[in-house]
């Protein structure tokens, strides 16, 4: 990892993300929801910041432009922005979610020829995910996909949005990352999973997410796992912190607070929002200017030291579960804090008791500066512990335009061996179920189905498990404390 404070090399990677576009596969309820709060946050950024309305890179990076008559592709830079399509294709098999999309304010940014949908949906069982529509409809998903893609003058990368703990998204979810690999080898595959907590009310989850991380360590670049209880935290955190007198009850029932309202939002509006902010984070050196870029591979490439460890504990500061309200901290330094604290966690972890392989830190901020970043670096290195063989492992961007409506945002993507004991929990009660053979012949009745997918899940679990105490054992990470180490990248 070099320096790259240079003007010349920050010039170059200004060209380096010129041009580049992501297309973002959004499965099941869960994915659909959380996408269409990406896309509404994201909209509002550009909409924000794009004052003369022109089709610029930064809108082309997640939005393509077309006229309303013939839906013709117009060029970038030149062009008032006229009728503007989102590069996703949506996939569920209930229509329910993506039929109230459609119908939604958003309906309009989405093309009706990259929407994949049934009426039966999966049962919350992987294998009819996985097995009986992934092969119904992989060519219709080949399709689109490839038509996405060509639609783009550089594609960078595949985002895929999905639950874990349900059919469609953890089964169909993981066969379309499995056709990608297939299709698209050279394209980097981000995921974005969402893992069931341990009071799940689908009794099969265990079984789901497990089939599915399989899936994940074999076929995707970068994983960022979501646990459904941190976003319960963090709500609950941010509610619990807000002044009772902000809120009041309105006509419906629902809470308001201010002009802006928070109950009124749809079921997990809220949760959702706080990861498509993740995305928004997370990609906003590919949408706007910075005085360090970060491209989206580069996460990829800097994170991930072996293939299949390249699960990303995400952590973001400040808290907001909409475009006003959040918990904002009081300084910068205190948000930097926070932002390695495991509140701020979106998977229920403390990575400061656990060994960080690598660590990216992407900051968005007009007033912030390069200065900033590597004060906060150097302040809280001491209480972090990176592998002995990479001790300058930090990876560092900074966006000069900030959420609307904030200061400044910071997101972290950690390469943390505390995830192994996410894994050790889904492991626990995965073996619950499969100890008494419960529910097995749900799956078995699939075709295409063969019950070795179980043992085989499961031993790579454990692998992967194995493979992280392996690293903290080698490394002596029984403590925090650990020699110096400072390189702002």
């Amino acid at each position: 990892m070099n320096d790259v404070n240079s003007e010349s090399m920050n010039n170059s990677l200004q060209m380096l993300h010129a041009m580049t576009q992501s297309i973002v596969i959004q499965v099941g309820q869960c994915g659909n929801q959380i996408g269409c709060r990406f896309w509404d946050l994201c909209l509002h950024e550009h909409a924000f910041y794009n004052e003369k309305g022109i089709y610029d890179d930064a809108v082309s990076s997640f939005f393509r432009n077309t006229d309303h008559a013939c839906d013709i592709p117009t060029k970038i830079g030149t062009n008032q922005i006229k009728n503007l399509k989102a590069r996703a294709i949506l996939v569920d098999m209930e229509e329910g979610v993506i039929n109230e999309l459609l119908d939604g304010d958003l309906g309009e940014i989405f093309d009706n020829k990259q929407l994949i949908t049934d009426v039966s949906g999966s049962g919350n069982n992987w294998a009819t995910g996985n097995k009986e529509y992934g092969t119904r409809y992989k060519e219709k998903i080949l399709d689109q996909v490839r038509k996405a893609a060509e639609l783009c003058d550089c594609l960078q990368c595949f985002f895929v949005l999905h639950s874990m703990g349900g059919g469609t998204g953890s089964g169909l979810g993981t066969a379309i990352l499995s056709l990608l690999a297939d299709e698209f080898p050279y394209v980097y595959r981000f995921v974005i999973p969402v893992y069931p907590s341990g009071d799940d009310d689908v009794i099969t989850s265990p079984y789901n997410s497990v089939l599915a991380t399989n899936e994940l360590t074999e076929h995707a670049d970068c994983v960022l796992p979501i646990n459904n209880q941190s976003l319960i935290n963090m709500c609950a955190k941010i509610q619990q912190a807000l002044p009772q007198k902000k809120f009041s009850k309105s006509a419906g029932g629902s809470v308001s607070s201010g002009s802006k309202r928070i109950g009124s939002d749809k079921p997990f509006d809220q949760m959702n929002n706080i990861v498509a902010n993740v995305m928004l984070n997370m990609t906003s050196s590919a949408r706007f200017e910075g005085s360090l870029n970060v491209d989206l591979n580069e996460i990829a490439m800097n994170l991930v030291p072996y293939p299949k460890l390249h699960y990303l504990v995400s952590s973001i500061s400040p808290l907001y579960v909409s475009k006003d309200v959040g918990l904002y901290a009081r300084r910068l330094d205190q948000a930097f804090n926070d932002l390695f604290s495991k509140d701020h966690q979106l998977m229920v972890s403390d990575p400061q008791r656990s060994l960080y392989l690598a660590c990216a830190l992407m900051v968005r901020g007009k007033n912030v500066q390069v200065s900033d970043v590597r004060h906060n670096i150097s302040r809280l290195s001491s209480n972090l512990c990176f592998v002995n063989w990479n001790h300058e492992g930090w990876k560092t961007g900074l966006c000069n335009i900030p959420p609307v409506g904030q200061q400044y945002s910071l997101l972290a993507l950690a390469n943390n061996t505390c995830i192994r004991h996410a894994f050790t929990d889904l492991r626990t009660r995965f073996s619950k179920l499969y100890s008494r053979k419960a529910h097995l012949h749900h799956y078995e009745k699939v075709d295409g189905f063969d019950r070795n997918l179980f043992s085989e899940s499961l031993s790579s679990l454990d692998n992967i498990v194995a493979q992280y105490e392996e690293l903290e054992h080698k490394s002596g990470s029984g403590t925090p404390q650990c020699l110096p180490r400072i390189k702002v990248l």
